[in-house]
């Protein structure tokens, strides 16, 4: 009887030991489970928040590739855009004011307040533009519109096929008279039998012109501003102006047909026309107001140039920075035999902190 009971106790003891072996090998398993790896970060990386380049001069930097439409980073020069790449349009000329087209990524530096950054996006392609006109009808323009309105149709026909157009007139008041079109004629038509009267609201014209260009379909815009570039009737002031147009990403581009002999303002109108494009990475010209062979030759050098542009694209590298406003400078390394090189660019950009 002691015997049966020495035995039933023992193999309870075995039963207890086993449950208790088993119970630690689980709670160790349990314990090494978060070791297991996981999936890369570049593999799983969520498609909301688009990759950033690195710093480095690599540009095959391997990336997040979803296929939901989300921005992205792909191989070389083929990306897809994030909301914090800074663009940056870029004209090149040789001292004969000929336009350099041919350069590669490679030819250029670009700098975020002095600091180099890694350009992420780059392209030369002859791109359509969303692009507004916003021309002068009034009194001071009288003897000048017919030859400038010839000039203008210049540079229609030079521009891209794929171009769509607004026109904006202005005297006493600014007015939408066209909206996009890639009719030119659909243009010119508006102007053909225009009367040229009433006093200037160059201003009002121009900044509503700079928010109408923002809904063109192109991601390239720009707007050509024909004028003796005298306000005298704007509710915007020129300082208002100035800031919008800061803001924007458009370029401005300008044709000031003043004649100095008998304009007592054209020395202040000329100013105006040279600082708003300027700002921009635009031009400004200013052909003597009856030679029409100058005004023509001028439209067809603006739309050329609309068309050899380079677009550079960077992500900057002090995004946090406190700064409202950043300056940007392009450096271009050409090769040999180029001569000394003219660039033109807008020259900063708003920060994206709000």
């Amino acid at each position: 009887m002691r015997k049966r009971v020495a035995s039933v106790f023992l193999a309870a003891l075995f039963v207890t030991a086993l449950s208790q072996l088993f119970a630690a090998s689980a709670q160790q398993d349990n314990k090494a489970s978060p070791q297991v790896p996981q999936v890369e970060p570049t593999k799983s990386r969520s498609a909301d928040t688009p990759t950033m380049p690195k710093a480095s001069g690599d540009d095959k930097t391997p990336v997040a590739k979803p296929n939901d439409g989300k921005p992205q980073m792909l191989r070389d020069d083929k990306i897809m855009l994030g909301t914090d790449i800074v663009n940056v349009t870029v004209s090149v000329t040789d001292p004969y004011g000929r336009f350099v087209t041919g350069l590669g990524k490679d030819h250029f530096d670009v700098f975020d307040d002095k600091v180099k950054q890694r350009i992420a996006h780059f392209t030369d392609d002859d791109s359509p533009v969303s692009l507004g006109i916003v021309y002068d009808v009034s009194g001071s323009m009288k003897e000048r519109i017919g030859r400038s309105i010839r000039a203008l149709r210049r540079f229609i026909e030079t521009s891209h096929d794929d171009d769509d157009f607004f026109l904006i007139a202005f005297n006493d008041r600014a007015k939408l008279i066209e909206d996009y079109t890639t009719s030119g004629d659909r243009i010119l038509g508006h102007l053909m039998f225009v009367q040229p009267k009433g006093s200037t609201a160059l201003y009002d014209a121009a900044y509503i012109a700079v928010e109408k260009v923002q809904q063109g379909r192109h991601s390239k815009k720009a707007l050509l501003i024909v004028s003796d570039g005298q306000d005298n009737n704007s509710r915007y002031t020129y300082k208002e102006l100035r800031n919008r147009v800061k803001e924007a990403d458009v370029q401005i581009y300008a044709i000031g047909i003043t004649d100095p002999a008998n304009d007592s303002l054209s020395g202040f109108g000329r100013s105006i026309l040279e600082e708003i494009t300027r700002m921009t990475g635009g031009r400004a010209f200013f052909p003597n107001a009856y030679n029409e062979a100058e005004l023509a030759e001028i439209c067809t050098r603006i739309a050329l140039e609309l068309r050899h542009q380079y677009s550079i694209g960077f992500y900057p590298t002090d995004i946090a920075s406190d700064a409202k406003w950043h300056k940007v400078q392009v450096k271009v390394n050409p090769p040999r035999g180029l001569g000394r090189l003219s660039l033109s660019y807008k020259d900063g950009y708003q920060s994206f902190k709000k």
